[in-house]
Formats: structure tokens, C-alpha cells, sequence
């Protein structure tokens, strides 16, 4: 095997992006994931199946190891969800629930809150108690912004039975939603149920709830635990082979959509990156120096809950075999979100460092520190024990995809994956990723974080309005 000194790298980076786009078996996954197996649901058949062809693909693709790693999840899913109007001829107004909503069977007067901010709640004083509360998700204009989840707890405060929330989108369009905050809560099974409807329908609510129309509201939900499965595939380190990288992305979907970008665009960057770093060992006979581990998560629209079951395992501090923590996790979520443009550190002390390696790529590609804790996707449970990790930088601020807006929804299907950058991203992480493994690990800035000064940080950023993640 080639020493760091004798690696060529104008050849190495030529194989990989050339392997990239020639070699590229994009589609075939695509075809496999979205339309042949279609929603993902962590815990589902679907999701293991998901989870074996992963396997079975990095296996064939030469990676030293491709495994499954099974864990217990807890889960939910739903049955028949209503909104009616019974004093209108039971006239039907388009339901769909926030994920893990509770079931509830209610029949109330409704209550316009408007945007559900502290002025409106407090105008509309004992009216909510009891009430089902229309409040739109889109915040007040020219207010100071806050999540939705933030006005959520202040309307369960004030007393609502339960809550129609409009949607954004317009069409008749509807994705699912969470209605409790990332940061420092797990699965909830008591919170305030939280039913969506349509931009459309939620604007006759509106226009109607000045007479305090009696609304009904139903929800048939079910909460249980299931066996779900994350992947996990290595390719061996030929210097360091104790220490690791690792690239992940999750392959399950919410309900009912088949996810093209999210997340299937992801996990195809993970099988693909791994499929050309592995013909790379077999065809010029490069190995990473370190380690890098190829992981696809389940149950990352439920909580996160496969990346928390594999940190747990392997790098918490009770785990049963504890291993060295890895130096770096590098997330992909909705790649066809936008072209890749850099990578995005939690924490600052790898962002000299990491800005050297992209340079030498000569991609212009740059390197960003988040300024909060963000725990919309499977970096997080990372950061939670004060590991290095970060995200593709894809779309924010600049070069959003219009398909990008279909989200959690039944039109995120195949079609909405760019194959063409997705061949661009596979390249340029399997460059990225042999870099980052050949600087040895000695020479790595330290890590000055501890857990305590993690959970600090998220205290401090629990319940914000933080617009620009990612």
C-alpha cells in the first residue's frame, strides 16, 4: 500500500470523480429505494428491507465489512384522521396529523389564534381553554420569530384541546410535521394533539371562526416499539486503522412519501462515496490511513433515534465496548436540496484545519461553523457527547432547488433527486474523506469540548428561532 509521501494525488482525484460520474449506479439504487420499495417508515417491512439491500449493495461494492446493527425503537403510526364540521352537514376539512400525535376525539367550538404569538393568546384570554385552536405555522410578520413549537407549548399552556395548524404550502399540498422541539426531548406521547389541514381549507376556518363554529376533530394513532436496523460498512485504514471517520445519512422516510431527496438522495451519497473509495483500494491499491465507516441511519424522522442507538453502543460512556470516539461525522441530508458547497462544523476548532483540506481540492468549497445546536438531522446525537460533526453545506443563503420545497410529502418522490450533483457529491466526499483520513490523527486540533459544555449550549439554544441551518 502507498504511504502518505508516495500518494499521487492528481491520480487519486481523477479515479474517484472519474469513477464518480462512469461508474455511477445512482439509478439503480434510486429505481430500488424510491419505486420499488418506496416509504420508508422506521420500524416498517419497508425500512428493513431498505436496510438489507444497503447492506447487500456495500458488500458487493468490496468494503472490508457491511453489517446490520439492530436496535429497539419507539414508534408510532396512524389510522383514520378527520377534521368535520357537524353543524355543516358534517362537511369534510383536509386532516393530516403532526407525527406522533396523539389520538383524541373531540367536538369544541373553534378559536381563530392567528399566528399563535404572545399577544393573540393573551387578547383571546379564557376562550382557548377547551377550545380547537386554528393558528397558522408561518410566524407574524415584523414580530420577533420563533418555531412553531415554541407557540405549540403556548397554546397547550393557555388550555386548547387540541390544535389545527394551517399549512404553508399551497394546492391542497400537506407534509408532515413535528410539534415538539428537537433539542432536549425524545418521543413524546402526551403533548397537545396537533392536526394540519390545508392552506386552503384552513382559510374557510378562518373565515368562518368569527361564529365560533363547533369543529370535530379526530385522530386514530397507535404508539408501540419495533425492531429497526442501521448499516454500517467500513473500509480499513492502512495507518491508523484503530481510528475512524465516519459519513452517514438515514434511509428511512416519514410516512407515505417514498423521500427522493429526503433522504434517499443521502443514503445514495453514502453507498456511492463508499462504492468508489472501495474501487479505489481494489483498482490502485489507495487505502484511507484511518478508518471510514459508511453508515445509514433508521428512524431519523422519529427522534433520531438510530444515530442515538449507535452512539449509545459504541461511544457513550457505558457502553459495553467502548470504542475511540470518531474524529469527525460528516452528515448527508437532503442532498438535492442544492449543490454541495462546503462543509458545515458544529464546533469552530476544525474550521482552519478543514478549510486547508478543501483547498486542496481547488473546488472553491468552504467551511462554515454553525452558530447553534441544530438537531434536525443525524449529526446531533454526535454532538451530544462532544463529537466532532458536520453537515454538507447544500442551500442555504444561496442555491435552492425549486423541487427542494417538496418535503415530508407524497411528492418527494424519485423524480425529485438531481442525479448529476449527487455524482458531484459522491466525488468530492470520497476526495474529501481520503484526505481527512491520511493527516494522522496526532495532528488533528484537539477537541476542547466536554459533554457539560454541550448540554450548555443546548440549553441555551432550546425553543429559538434559528433560520439558518444547514
Amino acid at each position: 500500500m502507498a504511504s502518505i509521501l508516495e500518494l499521487n494525488w492528481h491520480e487519486i482525484d481523477r479515479f474517484l470523480v472519474g469513477e464518480a460520474w462512469s461508474g455511477s449506479l445512482i439509478n439503480k439504487h434510486l429505481t430500488e429505494l424510491a419505486d420499488v420499495i418506496g416509504p420508508r417508515w422506521g420500524g416498517s417491512p419497508e425500512d428493513l428491507r431498505a436496510a438489507e439491500y444497503i447492506r447487500s449493495e456495500m458488500e458487493s461494492a468490496g468494503l472490508d465489512r457491511a453489517e446490520l446493527e439492530p436496535f429497539t425503537m419507539e414508534t408510532w403510526n396512524h389510522g383514520e384522521v378527520s377534521i368535520s364540521l357537524p353543524d355543516d352537514n358534517d362537511r369534510p376539512i383536509a386532516a393530516l396529523p403532526f407525527l406522533r400525535c396523539k389520538p383524541i376525539d373531540v367536538t369544541t367550538p373553534l378559536v381563530d389564534a392567528g399566528h399563535g404569538s404572545p399577544h393573540e393568546v393573551a387578547a383571546l384570554g379564557n376562550q382557548v381553554k377547551g377550545a380547537v385552536v386554528l393558528a397558522t405555522i408561518a410566524p407574524e410578520p415584523f414580530t420577533a420569530p420563533e418555531p412553531f413549537t415554541a407557540r405549540i407549548v403556548r397554546l397547550a399552556k393557555a388550555g386548547a384541546a387540541c390544535i389545527i395548524a394551517i399549512e404553508p404550502k399551497t394546492g391542497g399540498r400537506m407534509e408532515y410535521a413535528n410539534s415538539d422541539e428537537w433539542l432536549n426531548v425524545g418521543p413524546q406521547k402526551t403533548a397537545i394533539a396537533v392536526v394540519k389541514t390545508s392552506s386552503e381549507d384552513g382559510a374557510y376556518l378562518r373565515r368562518i371562526a368569527g361564529s365560533s363554529p363547533i369543529v370535530r376533530v379526530y385522530v386514530e394513532a397507535k404508539y408501540f416499539q419495533a425492531e429497526a436496523n442501521n448499516t454500517v460498512a467500513e473500509i480499513k485504514g492502512s495507518t491508523h486503522p484503530e481510528r475512524h471517520l465516519i459519513l452517514a445519512g438515514h434511509h428511512d422516510t416519514v410516512l407515505n412519501t417514498p423521500g427522493g431527496n429526503d433522504n434517499t438522495s443521502g443514503t445514495i451519497g453514502v453507498m456511492e462515496t463508499a462504492r468508489i473509495m472501495a474501487a479505489l483500494v481494489e483498482e490502485m491499491g489507495v487505502r484511507p490511513g484511518m478508518s471510514i465507516r459508511f453508515a445509514t441511519w433508521s428512524a431519523e424522522e422519529q427522534h433520531l433515534q438510530g444515530a442515538k442507538a449507535y452512539v449509545a453502543k459504541h461511544y457513550s460512556e457505558g457502553a459495553a465496548n467502548r470504542e475511540a470516539k470518531p474524529l469527525l461525522n460528516i452528515n448527508l441530508d437532503e442532498l438535492s436540496t442544492g449543490h454541495m458547497k462546503g462543509i458545515v462544523l458544529t464546533f469552530p476548532h476544525l474550521r482552519k484545519f478543514m478549510q486547508s483540506q478543501l483547498d486542496t481540492m481547488n473546488d472553491g468549497l468552504k467551511c462554515h461553523v454553525l452558530a447553534h445546536m441544530d438537531a434536525h438531522s443525524d449529526h446531533f446525537p454526535f454532538v451530544e457527547q462532544a463529537i466532532d460533526a458536520s453537515i454538507t453545506w447544500r442551500w442555504r443563503f444561496w442555491g435552492r432547488h425549486e423541487t427542494a420545497n417538496f418535503h415530508h410529502e407524497v411528492g418527494d418522490a424519485a423524480n425529485k433527486l438531481n442525479v448529476r450533483e449527487l455524482k458531484e457529491y459522491a466525488g468530492q466526499l470520497s476526495r474529501l474523506l481520503l484526505r481527512l483520513s491520511h493527516v494522522s490523527p496526532d495532528d488533528w486540533p484537539t477537541n476542547p469540548l466536554t459533554i457539560d459544555d454541550v448540554n450548555l449550549m443546548i440549553e441555551r439554544d432550546s425553543g429559538e428561532h434559528h433560520p439558518a441551518f444547514h
